[in-house]
């Protein structure tokens, strides 16, 4: 599915963007959009995560402590350790949050969570998703329609949903609580800016995305590959080749200064004060460990199911001793570093080099053979999951950073919700937008063969019975107190071997796709 999405779903006109939607489909669209806001403020009361005491706690300190104090306060296990960008937006959230509740804005007030202080943080997630609508209607534009296609059938409308109604950013915003929506609205408004030829408005999105999450450091090549070969570069020989004689001074000194210009802002102040080191080592807090306490569905929960079989083998076998190997620290729920048992333990250095040898291929490509921004776009997801793949302490929401430039959804998200009477909510969610997701891109696809092929059908099938065993036969057994992470563990290494195919197949696709305009537009 993925790959057939983005075969057909980004075949953007790459010569001219298409004009404004007609009157029915800006009514459509604001539709959907007030149907998913009304939607969000009937889960104002649901489940909340930690991240919902994060946030506060950062609403709290911005607004009570001065600015050299911010990056030092610890008085809360939750400290801050976004960029300074980001703690700007928060600072100026408390000053409205202060009409709601004052009490929230105490420093000292941990797990504060009155009525008054839950209405104001959903409902400040909610309005920021207007950043979100605005960049999917811009995305929107960019794509190429037919004329005469039915509503259900134009892929403006499908996409529309897909964003919009996107499950996994439901759950993880509007249940667990995060301000995903507001940050993947600033990506995709810079990815949209791009198709629409305004690179420069591109990159300014895209530093100050940056400087508000600092996951998006991982996408960061793709822009600046793509920026310096198809924009600073502003011509290209017959076959495709670079033509060095082209290269535009002006418009890498505008883009470096747009840059700089955006990090001085949020930096300078920290610079100033002589705590950027402070800043940068709450930034990159590598003693977190390899994996969050929730595995990320990526090649390190393979490594890591792979050292544990390894050393049961290696015991039972008797060429291990038992005494001498270390606990399962892994699999315990807790956020720290551990040494694996049996394979060499890894180090951030490690996950580094691995990230950079996944995506330096990808890199290659789009300077050999840019393909325009559509090339740039395919760059910039196998960038977000080779990341995801790869990197070090990696949550597993983050695989939203790859499908929602791929606009689409099928995140397989796992149990943020820990109120059992909530579950019928993600599963009736969760299954409405799988039949969405299906059948309109079924439609979409119709003159394309099969959506899935027999194994990925089986492999997607496969997660009902992982679902029914991980949260109503598991919890009934004698195991459940004793190993009682093993359902996540389950779940993050069936889902790991699902996203690995998924970004193997990316890779073949970004490699062997035709240069050939034509081709693209016949897609």
């Amino acid at each position: 599915v993925v790959i057939r999405l983005l075969e057909i779903k980004f075949s953007f006109n790459l010569e001219t963007v298409m004009a404004a939607p007609m009157t029915n489909d800006q009514s459509c669209f604001f539709a959907l959009a007030l149907g998913v806001s009304f939607l969000k403020c009937l889960l104002i009361n649901a489940y909340h995560s930690t991240d919902f005491e994060v946030h506060r706690n950062w609403l709290a300190l911005t607004h009570s402590l001065p600015v050299p104090q911010w990056y030092y306060e610890a008085t809360s296990e939750w400290t801050l350790d976004y960029p300074p960008l980001f703690a700007w937006f928060e600072y100026g959230l408390s000053h409205i949050a202060w009409f709601f509740d004052k009490e929230m804005l105490v420093v000292q007030n941990l797990n504060y969570a009155s009525p008054a202080t839950i209405l104001f943080q959903r409902l400040s997630v909610i309005v920021a998703d207007v950043v979100f609508f605005y960049a999917v209607k811009e995305c929107c534009k960019c794509l190429r329609e037919d004329k005469g296609k039915d509503l259900l059938g134009k892929p403006s409308f499908i996409l529309t949903v897909l964003l919009l109604w996107n499950f996994g950013l439901l759950i993880v915003d509007h249940i667990h609580f995060q301000y995903n929506g507001f940050l993947f609205g600033v990506l995709l408004l810079s990815i949209a800016r791009h198709f629409q030829n305004r690179h420069f408005e591109g990159a300014l999105l895209f530093s100050v995305l940056f400087n508000l999450k600092h996951i998006y450091l991982y996408i960061a090549p793709a822009y600046g590959i793509y920026l310096l070969r198809c924009f600073c570069f502003t011509q290209s020989n017959a076959d495709g080749s670079l033509q060095w004689r082209s290269f535009s001074v002006v418009r890498l000194v505008t883009l470096g200064t747009i840059v700089l210009s955006t990090f001085a802002v949020s930096f300078g102040p920290f610079i100033a004060l002589g705590q950027l080191p402070q800043v940068l080592s709450r930034l990159f807090p590598f003693k977190r460990g390899l994996c969050h306490a929730y595995w990320a569905p990526n090649i390190w929960a393979l490594y890591n199911i792979a050292d544990k079989a390894f050393s049961i083998l290696g015991v039972k076998f008797k060429l291990l001793d038992i005494n001498k190997l270390p606990k399962a620290s892994m699999t315990g729920g807790l956020v720290q570093e551990f040494q694996h048992s049996v394979l060499p333990s890894v180090s951030p250095l490690a996950t580094l080099v691995c990230t950079l040898l996944s995506i330096l291929p990808a890199l290659f490509r789009i300077w050999h053979r840019p393909n325009g921004a559509r090339g740039f776009l395919r760059c910039l997801v196998i960038c977000a999951l080779g990341s995801f793949m790869f990197g070090w302490h990696v949550h597993e929401k983050a695989i939203l950073m790859a499908i929602l430039p791929l606009r689409f959804s099928c995140f397989s998200v796992r149990s943020v919700q820990k109120n059992s009477q909530q579950l019928p909510i993600k599963i009736f969610l969760m299954l409405l937008f799988t039949i969405f997701s299906l059948t309109s891109l079924k439609t979409l696809f119709r003159k394309g063969g099969a959506l899935l092929n027999p194994l990925e059908a089986t492999y997607l099938l496969g997660l009902i019975p992982l679902e029914l065993i991980c949260e109503f036969v598991y919890p009934l057994t004698v195991w459940q107190k004793t190993f009682p992470f093993l359902p996540l563990m389950l779940t993050s290494v069936y889902c790991a071997l699902g996203v690995t195919y998924a970004f193997i197949r990316l890779y073949i696709s970004l490699l062997t796709c035709s240069d050939n305009t034509k081709k693209i537009k016949t897609q």
